[in-house]
């Protein structure tokens, strides 16, 4: 591995941390400052929404609280990442719940771009 790449990894890492936490947080500018303008989003019902969706979606909070990342696997391909984790919550009812994230980073002008994100939970 470069200290490019690891230079990468880390930020990726804190990237996709940050990324968690805004939707924990329902941080819309987070997202309007790291998402690309082509951004795409897969929801767990299985609608695909582009990123002024996805904008307002946060804005209206997520329906699970003390959402966490668990087993984050990042994979750097040149210029474009791909990161999976497995995540924990709490449902609306209490009860524990949990699920998977796909989401896939670009290599911008501006620096590391979201550009598109699929979600799933069980």
């Amino acid at each position: 591995m470069t200290n490019g790449d690891a230079r990468h990894l880390a930020t990726l890492r804190d990237l996709n941390r940050e990324f968690v936490r805004s939707v924990d947080q329902a941080d819309v500018q987070w997202f309007d400052r790291n998402l690309s303008q082509d951004f795409f989003n897969t929801n767990p019902d299985g609608t695909l929404i582009d990123r002024a969706a996805f904008l307002a979606q946060i804005g209206r909070g997520s329906p699970v609280k003390g959402l966490r990342e668990h087993d984050v696997k990042i994979r750097l391909l040149g210029d474009f990442a791909i990161i999976h984790a497995r995540t924990s919550f709490t449902r609306a009812d209490g009860t524990p719940g949990g699920g998977w994230y796909t989401d896939d980073w670009r290599l911008e002008a501006e620096g590391w771009r979201c550009v598109s994100a699929h979600v799933s939970r069980s």
